[in-house]
């Protein structure tokens, strides 16, 4: 009898560990302001780009056509490590110098935390832009992070030497920070600074692309002299559009016609001179192939060490980066250009290769998949949806609406209190607070200040979001089915300011 409950207790435990190593690890990636026109796969990108291991990653995955992440750089991050939209993110806010920021950890639990507890290694390694506190033995196991919020001077060091925070210790390390995130990553793949019996979640933020925009020596003049059409609508008038994107208009037409940058810009710590259109293209599509020999690297480390078929692969961005269209050379507004994210998701011994799924996804779906495909359960309610059907079968009918946001700088009871009286927005850029949802290949946005109306846009025929159709009788009934779709995901998420839209 002791022999056969020897056995049993021993049958027990190899279940429990089977169980255990069939969990799988988590590589997320994570770029910084990259429109789909920058990767290869994408169709609209420009013909000369060259991104040969995200495309292969492409092949070997699902490619989703339309990812809306967040509208800038904090709350995409903060959703993605809460799993929750802006609007229901309470105790964070921003604070002191740019980008300086805060959050009650015990009122904003974030996700990784949750993955600790429940058995797996977690790390993260990169750009850090959500409070000044990291989360490192709290959320991260291990972390070699930039941590911006609490270094405002060392915060536009985009390519240049950085101050990193390593396992809580602060260090000042040189080098171009694309290729050291790529190599610190690489030697988490290959086993240091991680507990080789856990399964686990590397969450790798470059910085790139984002302004200012500086390629590495070896990619510089990669694409000299390649062609670069100039946007439909990079210069006004644009029929039907809000009024805020004459004021937020960044080009002027040079001396040969040709668009030109204004000074500055939106993008931290760029040049004082003025820009032509084309050479900023060129300049910031040039910034791409550093990420996209990490992505190359990263594969290879997972053959050779034989976790590439258990190792759920994801490629995307915080957000888009409009490349002139509707005028911008931004992100935050509402349109595919400033917004939409690439994304690619890659696990070929569980899910099919080669495929693209038309569904529209969010922040929170991504973070209710990792937790799905973990089996790791929060305290708390996420905004999102499972896309675990989509991987598995691509072109499944998605009734589901993609809702998506633009709050500022705000989160949490601030919005609704900001919507509802009326008060003033902060720090929102100069594109006002909004609402937006896309079913159907359809998208309506609603502005929330009051003025600025809404738009429709039908992405089938129109994907450069060129002829707003609002006003529009034929539509009449669609735009009554979205804005119904819009106030239901706002009531599902809990957000105080539902009411508000009719």
């Amino acid at each position: 009898m002791k022999a056969f409950v020897t056995l049993l207790l021993c049958t027990f435990a190899f279940q429990v560990f089977a169980a255990e190593a069939k969990r799988p690890n988590i590589l997320f990636i994570y770029s910084d302001d990259q429109s789909t026109k920058t990767v290869g796969c994408y169709p609209g990108s420009w013909p000369w780009v060259k991104t040969p291991n995200i495309d292969a990653l492409a092949k070997e995955g699902v490619r989703f056509h339309a990812a809306y992440l967040g509208s800038w750089c904090m709350p995409s991050r903060a959703t993605m490590l809460t799993g929750r939209f802006p609007h229901g993110i309470e105790s964070m806010s921003m604070e002191g110098k740019y980008p300086g920021s805060t959050y009650d950890p015990k009122q904003c639990p974030f996700i990784p935390a949750e993955m600790r507890k429940q058995g797996y290694h977690t790390a993260q390694i990169g750009k850090w832009h959500t409070g000044t506190d990291t989360g490192w033995g709290r959320d991260w196991d291990h972390q070699i992070v930039w941590n911006r919020p609490l270094h405002p001077e060392n915060a536009g060091a985009y390519y240049e030497t950085q101050i990193m925070s390593v396992d809580g210790k602060e260090q000042t390390i040189e080098g171009y920070p694309a290729d050291n995130y790529t190599q610190w990553s690489l030697d988490y793949i290959r086993g240091k600074n991680r507990d080789a019996a856990k399964p686990w979640y590397l969450w790798v933020c470059y910085g790139s692309v984002h302004g200012p925009s500086i390629p590495a020596k070896r990619h510089k003049g990669s694409y000299k002299d390649t062609e670069v059409p100039v946007p439909a609508d990079i210069f006004p008038p644009r029929e039907g559009k809000p009024d805020y994107l004459n004021k937020k208009q960044a080009w002027t037409k040079g001396p040969d016609g040709h668009p030109m940058a204004g000074k500055g810009g939106e993008a931290f710590g760029e040049s004082k001179k003025g820009k032509r259109f084309d050479g900023w293209v060129r300049q910031v599509n040039e910034c791409v192939p550093a990420i996209d020999e990490g992505v190359g690297q990263f594969i290879a480390a997972l053959k050779e060490s034989g976790q590439y078929d258990n190792t759920l692969i994801i490629y995307t961005a915080d957000q888009g980066f409009s490349m002139g269209e509707h005028g911008f050379r931004t992100k935050l507004a509402p349109y595919d250009a400033n917004y939409r994210s690439p994304l690619i998701i890659s696990m070929p011994s569980r899910f099919p290769t080669g495929k693209v799924c038309n569904a529209s996804v969010n922040a929170p779906d991504l973070a209710a998949t990792f937790l799905s495909i973990t089996g790791v359960k929060v305290p708390w309610q996420t905004h999102g949806r499972d896309l675990l059907p989509l991987l598995e079968k691509p072109d499944t009918a998605w009734p589901h609406a993609c809702f998506y946001e633009h709050m500022g700088n705000e989160y949490g009871s601030k919005v609704s209190q900001t919507i509802l009286t009326g008060a003033e927005q902060k720090n929102d850029q100069g594109v006002p607070l909004y609402s937006a949802v896309v079913q159907d290949q359809f998208k309506l946005i609603h502005y929330l200040d009051g003025k600025s109306g809404e738009e429709l846009y039908d992405l089938k025929n129109d994907p450069e979001e060129l002829k707003n159709l609002i006003g529009e009788a034929s539509h009449a009934g669609r735009i009554t089915q979205l804005r119904t779709a819009m106030k239901a995901e706002l009531k599902r998420t809990e957000a105080g300011f539902a009411d508000s839209v009719k």
